[in-house]
């Protein structure tokens, strides 16, 4: 094999196509492009966003008309009126809420509102309550336990639901921010309270020792 022995793969060059070359050839007189009309011409064409008139889709589209929360948490909510039901002593979670028939999947995290009358004397494990359904629920004497999604495993965090009403992650962390500020400053008072404290115990002291010097004359007109 020799440099000038190379070949392309038979098929791989196809040679162009002729038009405007007769009838004969099969792309003669019009070339293929018809009988008149726009996409005939020379340099004519219908641009990719042309939609036949009606409004394209980059101008239909909306823009700048807010955002989207990329933190949003959907909820599957469920109201008190739903668990009104339920006897006294029983638990419930997100599964025995999809074995009643008062959710469809458990897809979703579970928010438990407060519409309606809260059942007493029950346990009722959710991801997140609002401030009226915790509220009716503690009045009832029930119990109310958090659980982490999608895990389902109990939280510890009974005055962070009570603080946050079951907020989303994002809104919890600004909470937790403003709460550390303030914090913060707290601390910074008692420092400066703590500094102010010795300058003003020690000006009595400096001042005894000058009410001593005053007396002394006193003991010696005596003697």
């Amino acid at each position: 094999m020799k440099l000038h022995e190379l070949r392309p793969k038979p098929g791989a060059h196809q040679p162009p196509r002729r038009l405007g070359r007769g009838h004969g050839s099969g792309r003669g007189k019009t070339a293929g492009r018809g009988t008149k009309g726009q996409k005939s011409r020379t340099g004519g064409g219908i641009p990719a966003w042309f939609e036949g008139g009606q409004t394209p889709l980059h101008v239909r589209t909306p823009k700048l008309h807010g955002f989207k929360n990329r933190f949003r948490v959907e909820y599957a909510p469920v109201n008190l009126a739903k668990l009104s039901g339920a006897e006294k002593g029983s638990l419930i979670t997100p599964d025995v809420l999809v074995h009643d028939g008062l959710l469809r999947d458990t897809k979703l995290p579970v928010k438990v509102l407060g519409n309606g009358d809260a059942p007493a004397g029950v346990t009722v494990h959710a991801h997140a309550f609002s401030r009226s359904a915790l509220d009716k629920l503690q009045a009832a004497g029930s119990a109310v336990q958090r659980i982490s999604w999608p895990e389902g495993l109990p939280v510890d965090e009974t005055t962070e639901i009570s603080q946050t009403d079951g907020a989303a992650p994002a809104k919890r962390r600004r909470q937790r921010a403003d709460a550390a500020v303030e914090d913060a400053e707290v601390a910074a008072g008692d420092a400066q309270a703590e500094e102010s404290a010795p300058d003003e115990a020690s000006a009595p002291a400096e001042e005894a020792p000058a009410a001593e010097d005053e007396a002394e004359p006193e003991g010696e007109s005596e003697s």
